[in-house]
């Protein structure tokens, strides 16, 4: 008889034990969970300003990254540093533009272009853009165990190129980061001239001229 109670109440505080238990998880899936990842991805992609008077750049990092920061020749690297995997990281390095172009050469751009095919680079993609009014490309690829988004910005001063790689991170949301930092790249230097608008015809104004006026009139 006790050996039934005893059972009976086993099994009565087991359901009791799995239900708080489901009870629990639901909790957590449900209610903090979505809240707790909403938190951490906004405290990742806030942008903290950050400028290099010796590379000339200025921009926001994502305060995902910017834990460290480590100078070298020509360069930054600002990182956070992990223990047992790939640390999230940006690192920027700078180099004379001799030609002083403004714009990357039409040849130049192709290399880049057809680099996926013809290196086999996994996820390869290129996109040219402008960046804070300079020419920039945009390129993603899979490299090293991670991803990798790599700005190129040239001004008539220097090319600056910019590489950012989440490491072992949420790729989805690091690369976020890495896409919304680059796009805050400003290059010291002049701008370049403005472009005609499309159809290759810059609208010019006329002089204006002051007719002379005859004496005795």
């Amino acid at each position: 008889m006790k050996w039934e109670i005893r059972t009976e109440l086993l099994v009565a505080l087991g359901i009791v034990v799995i239900g708080g238990g489901l009870v629990g998880g639901e909790y957590f899936l449900v209610k903090w969970y979505p809240g707790h990842k909403q938190r951490v991805a906004e405290e990742t992609l806030k942008l903290l300003p950050y400028q290099n008077e010796g590379l000339g750049v200025e921009l926001k990092v994502a305060s995902g990254f910017y834990s460290k920061i480590e100078p070298f020749a020509n360069g930054v690297k600002i990182y956070r540093p992990e223990f047992w995997s790939l640390e999230p990281s940006l690192t920027i390095t700078s180099q004379p533009n001799p030609d002083q172009a403004t714009e990357f050469t039409p040849q130049v751009l192709a290399v880049w272009q057809t680099d996926g095919v013809t290196h086999n680079l996994p996820r390869y993609r290129l996109d040219h853009l402008q960046i804070n009014g300079r020419d920039a490309v945009l390129i993603s690829q899979y490299r090293v165990h991670s991803m990798l988004l790599t700005a190129r910005v040239i001004s008539p001063d220097r090319i600056i190129e910019a590489n950012c790689t989440p490491g072992s991170e949420d790729e989805d949301l690091y690369m976020q980061a890495c896409n919304n930092t680059l796009l805050t790249l400003k290059v010291d230097g002049p701008m370049p001239p403005p472009k005609p608008p499309p159809g290759g015809v810059e609208e010019i104004t006329p002089p204006q001229i002051t007719p002379k006026h005859r004496g005795g009139t």
